[in-house]
């Protein structure tokens, strides 16, 4: 009988595996998979994929994918064959995001109060200052242990050398992480005795380190402080993970209408009356929180919130104006953050990135668009997005117009070989999809970096886009001590 790993093809040559080095062997630290995952045939890879996604189902684990026709609910795509880290490697991925979050604080709180980095022309004024997500409104205001970003996720990706580098940081509303820890469960259901075989580093703490982490950001109450998830409702993408966070941190999930402002102080509307709100972990952008003092249309958000947060009444976690620090060419310049603010080499390296800005860099991007992959400096999920290998040349020349009418609202890297990771495509073919890996990093009085992350996973032959709205899907990250 034809065993599950037998027709498996690294293509070592082309791209770093994770699983099999070039000399063509096993990884040391999966073998033990290896050794099991021998024992299946394609059939007992199959039940057990139907558990976990019947186990997925049940949950009523989802995302929203717009424009289908068919539909817009999906069951979340999972990948049966898990991650696995070494702990040696988790310790130079936790040390690199711990420096990385540091720095990116450091340079709100900075661009918020002095401006020094842009007086010192560290980074040019005009593309901070420019940014529609540089909130002006709010210099000068300092938010709870002058702490911008409480929750962040990176995403990092493995070269053809295996070197890890950081791909994008997302600091406004990050998601995922909901999916991380059901991950985790369905393999527990799915393969407990290969789960057994390792010593695998729990994520099952992250939602109470995420509740502590917003209760030590309450600027108003000392004790207990009352915290809440805002969300932008039913028909967000991303409304299973603001349900699930909220159940597991034990707080109220909220939306717009359910809060009111009295005396610049937030409540929650309940059936024993207004109770007191301290801290919002706010799953809705900027623009939507408040039609008093942003969009005015905005049906989501609470009227009077943002005069309660200037005076200190109730913590938003993020910070307002963090977006600033996800915008994809303020990216490009971390490393140099880094440097200036703490005076060290990043532990973690950018992927190299072309700014078309500056005319000799966008010669050169106009020049290699079939060879980039070019990025909005705002969009995410995958949109917005040109890669040149796989692009046509009506895609280019629409992507060259668009480059040279905004230059501002770009960035090029190169084409990244990014890591492969045997998957399991059509229920039994095996084969080796791309993956990046999104840890999450809770930053409060201390910085604390749940042991694993979402490894997301390209579930298409030959895909480099690892967005689950793009045809994405994820597996379960194991960090282990050997």
């Amino acid at each position: 009988m034809k065993r599950f790993f037998d027709a498996y093809d690294a293509e070592a040559s082309r791209y770093y595996d994770e699983v099999i080095a070039r000399e063509g062997g096993a990884r040391s630290h999966y073998e033990k998979l290896l050794r099991r995952f021998a024992m299946f045939s394609h059939e007992d890879v199959k039940t057990r994929r139907e558990m976990a996604n019947i186990f997925f189902r049940n949950q009523g684990i989802t995302f929203t994918v717009y424009g289908l026709e068919e539909g817009i609910e999906r069951i979340f795509p999972f990948d049966l064959i898990p991650r696995i880290i070494p702990s040696a490697e988790w310790s130079l991925i936790e040390r690199g995001l711990t420096q990385r979050i540091t720095a990116l604080n450091l340079f709100l709180y900075d661009i918020y109060h002095t401006q020094k980095i842009l007086r010192d022309k560290v980074i040019p004024a005009e593309l901070v200052l420019g940014s529609p997500h540089f909130r002006r409104e709010f210099v000068g205001v300092t938010p709870p242990l002058g702490i911008y970003v409480h929750v962040v996720g990176s995403d990092i990706i493995r070269d053809r050398e295996g070197r890890y580098l950081v791909l994008e940081d997302n600091l406004r509303t990050p998601s995922g992480v909901s999916y991380m820890l059901q991950n985790r469960q369905a393999m527990k259901r799915a393969f407990p005795v290969l789960f057994s075989q390792y010593k695998v580093r729990p994520v099952e703490d992250y939602p109470q380190e995420l509740l502590r982490t917003l209760q030590e950001a309450s600027s108003s109450v000392p004790g207990d402080p009352n915290v809440v998830v805002l969300t932008p409702g039913i028909y967000n993408s991303a409304y299973f993970e603001h349900s699930f966070l909220a159940r597991q941190m034990g707080v109220e999930l909220t939306e717009g209408r359910d809060l009111v402002v009295n005396d610049n102080i937030v409540y929650k509307r309940t059936t024993r009356g207004l109770e007191r709100v301290d801290v919002i972990y706010r799953r809705i952008d900027d623009a939507f929180l408040d039609p008093l003092c942003f969009r005015p249309d905005s049906k989501l958000g609470v009227a009077g919130l943002i005069n309660a947060y200037r005076k200190g009444n109730v913590t938003l976690a993020n910070a307002i104006g963090t977006g600033i620090a996800d915008d994809k060419v303020i990216y490009s310049f971390v490393p140099k953050m880094i440097r200036y603010y703490l005076g060290e080499d990043p532990v973690l390296e950018n992927v190299p990135t072309w700014l078309p800005g500056n005319p000799w860099e966008m010669k050169y991007i106009l020049e290699h668009l079939g060879e980039l992959v070019v990025k909005s400096a705002n969009e995410s999920g995958g949109y917005g997005m040109l890669v040149g290998p796989e692009s046509t040349l009506e895609e280019q020349e629409r992507f060259r117009e668009l480059i040279v009418s905004n230059p501002r609202n770009y960035i090029a890297q190169p084409t990244i070989s990014l890591s492969r990771h045997p998957s399991v495509l059509n229920d039994s073919e095996l084969y080796g999809c791309h993956i990046d890996l999104r840890p999450y990093v809770l930053t409060g009085k201390k910085t604390t970096i749940v042991p694993g992350g979402l490894t997301r996973v390209a579930l298409k032959r030959g895909s480099l886009v690892v967005n689950s709205s793009q045809g994405g899907g994820s597996k379960d990250t194991w960090v282990v001590d050997e």
